[in-house]
Order: structure tokens, then C-alpha cells, then sequence
């Protein structure tokens, strides 16, 4: 008997809005049924960074011979001249050995790979409210008043796009917003045919 197909899951939400820490909680709770993928960036590494661990660092001219041979399943210039995408190879490979395949992605890449795989299941994240947003980024502290107001600008335009997701993930308590997720992700596992109680 095959391998069931895996599942391809998409999460998005605005800068600040906690889901890095949600899917890596997932992936912790999940170790045998989630893999998280890898994006790749032209961003220059942060401090404490790992290639291919955090990100797939790479140069301009990399990653465009990427898009140039259809090796990203999607990608974006997110802010300008700072690339992000998503390598197609490992998602293929993890679906067909029947992961759960966690794509933490913006909202621009996610209507690309719905594209490709439009029985994708799409769940936004989020804080309670904006102004909780903005004190969050506010508080990081790590750029300045104008490289923060584009970072708000576009949290702004993808926050107004989270009706286009199946499910909304209220991120205020990490435990209680990792526990939402699972049961949304385990509800939409293929099960096994049963009685309707």
C-alpha cells in the first residue's frame, strides 16, 4: 500500500503577530507528522541565524536562477531588493512521504501556492487587536522610525486580507493558540471511515 499524500498547511500573519513561535511549538508537539519548510531569502542573516536551519541564505543572482528554473514554489520581493521563497523539492518530497507541510508564509506567496495546490489549508495568525500588533513591533526595538513604519504598512495590508483564509489563530496565549491549531489540523486529516456519533 502507498504513502497517503501528505498535507499542505499555510500559515500567514503580519510581522509580530507570533507565528514563527506557533509553528515551531507545532512542529515540537507534531515531530513525527509536521515538517516546517525552509524559505529561502536574500536577506543578509540576523545573529544567531543558521543556513538552511532558519533560512537558505542566498545571493541575488542565486535566487534568481532559482525563479529563472522553477525551483520556487513561490516568491516574493517583500521589501525592496529583500527577496523570500519557498524551494520546491523538500515540499514534493515531504508530502509524498505524507507530512504535514507547514508553509509559514506571506500572504503574497500564499495565493501563488494555492495555485499549485488549491486543497491547501490556510490559516491566518494574529494578535486580539492591531494596537497589540504595533506594540509588539514597536517593542523589538531593532529598527529604526522608518523601516518600522513600512514594517506596519504592510502588516497593515496583510492583516486586511485575513478573511481570504479558512481559519483565523487569535495568537495572545501561546498554549491556548497552539492547541487551536492542532485541533483545526488534526480535524482536517483524512480519516479513517467511521460511525457519526
Amino acid at each position: 500500500m502507498s504513502v497517503p499524500q501528505g498535507k499542505l498547511v499555510i500559515v500567514s500573519g503580519p510581522s509580530g503577530s507570533g507565528k514563527t513561535t506557533l509553528v515551531s511549538r507545532l512542529a515540537q508537539a507534531e515531530p513525527e507528522q509536521v515538517w516546517v519548510s525552509v524559505s529561502a531569502t536574500t536577506r543578509p542573516p540576523r545573529p544567531g541565524e543558521q543556513n538552511g536551519k532558519s533560512y537558505w541564505f542566498l545571493s541575488p543572482e542565486e535566487f534568481r536562477r532559482q525563479i529563472q528554473q522553477g525551483q520556487l514554489l513561490e516568491w516574493a520581493e517583500v521589501y525592496p531588493g529583500i527577496y523570500y521563497g519557498t524551494p520546491r523539492q523538500p515540499v514534493e518530497e515531504h508530502l509524498r512521504q505524507g507530512k504535514w507541510v507547514v508553509l509559514e508564509i506571506d500572504v503574497q506567496g500564499a495565493q501563488q501556492v494555492l495555485k499549485h495546490f488549491p486543497q491547501a489549508t490556510t490559516i491566518f495568525v494574529r494578535p486580539r487587536s492591531w494596537e497589540e500588533l504595533e506594540r509588539r513591533l514597536r517593542g523589538r526595538g531593532t529598527e529604526d522610525e522608518q523601516a518600522l513604519q513600512r514594517r506596519l504598512e504592510t502588516a497593515r495590508r496583510e492583516w486586511q486580507q485575513q478573511t481570504l483564509y479558512q481559519y483565523l489563530v487569535i495568537n495572545d496565549k501561546i498554549d491556548e493558540a497552539l492547541e487551536q491549531l492542532r485541533r483545526i489540523l488534526h480535524q482536517q486529516a483524512p480519516a479513517a471511515p467511521s460511525s457519526e456519533s
